[in-house]
């Protein structure tokens, strides 16, 4: 009996080796759909597990789906992912060439703000996603998800626009989220000229996993970096 219990974990380990990366994210996704870990499971029309390429070099995180995400269980694809297009393009990508995701995968009744237990339940979804994509950088589109990577490097007004990597060597870029510049029209063009920083970003970070720059360390605390 020992013995075949030792057969069976190493079949399934040897599967979960040969596996590539969007096999590996679709188990997830599979998991997220029947997810009730939280209340929104039970108003939601479909789980938002996120999509992209899982070789992306650039993570987007935004809150929450919304209405039009909810019943397409697509990211980002109303009118702010319309604009999150827009500032795609204006730096040379697609979101074909990035992932998408949210710090929930379920729409928060009459699109509220995702509450922290409700986080706090998909936090584990999230976490394997990040580890299998493994992003060099990860934006972080709005309070929410700034709060949910970067929480002791201050409030959004303070880290819009710039980079706070952790010891570890992840870095993470704050932004406004694109529905915040949709109704407030003053943040637009402060959204647009942060987001063009993005590239500057990532070729730093290249610069520095070059040069070894960038090592692990089992520090957690936050620290900002001079990338831009």
């Amino acid at each position: 009996m020992r013995d075949r219990t030792l057969i069976k974990r190493f079949f399934n380990h040897l599967f979960l080796f040969l596996m590539n990366k969007k096999e590996e994210l679709d188990i997830i996704a599979g998991e997220v759909s029947k997810c009730a870990l939280c209340p929104l499971s039970k108003s939601r029309t479909n789980t938002v597990p996120g999509s992209g390429d899982p070789d992306a070099d650039i993570l987007f995180v935004g809150e929450a789906p919304g209405e039009k995400e909810d019943l397409a269980g697509i990211p980002f694809c109303g009118a702010a992912g319309k604009f999150l297009d827009e500032m795609l393009a204006s730096i040379g990508l697609t979101r074909e060439k990035v992932f998408i995701l949210n710090t929930v995968k379920c729409r928060p009744p009459g699109n509220r703000d995702p509450e922290d237990t409700e986080k706090e339940a998909c936090k584990s979804y999230l976490n394997r996603q990040l580890e299998i994509i493994k992003p060099k950088l990860i934006v972080c589109l709005g309070r929410h998800s700034c709060n949910t990577f970067i929480p002791a490097a201050g409030g959004i007004s303070k880290l819009h626009g710039k980079a706070v990597k952790r010891p570890n060597g992840q870095v993470y870029f704050a932004l406004y989220h694109p529905a915040a510049a949709l109704h407030n029209g003053g943040l637009r063009g402060t959204l647009m000229d942060d987001f063009k920083k993005v590239p500057a970003v990532l070729k730093k970070i290249k610069e520095q996993e070059t040069k070894g720059n960038i090592k692990p360390d089992n520090d957690d605390k936050p620290i900002q970096t001079k990338l831009i």
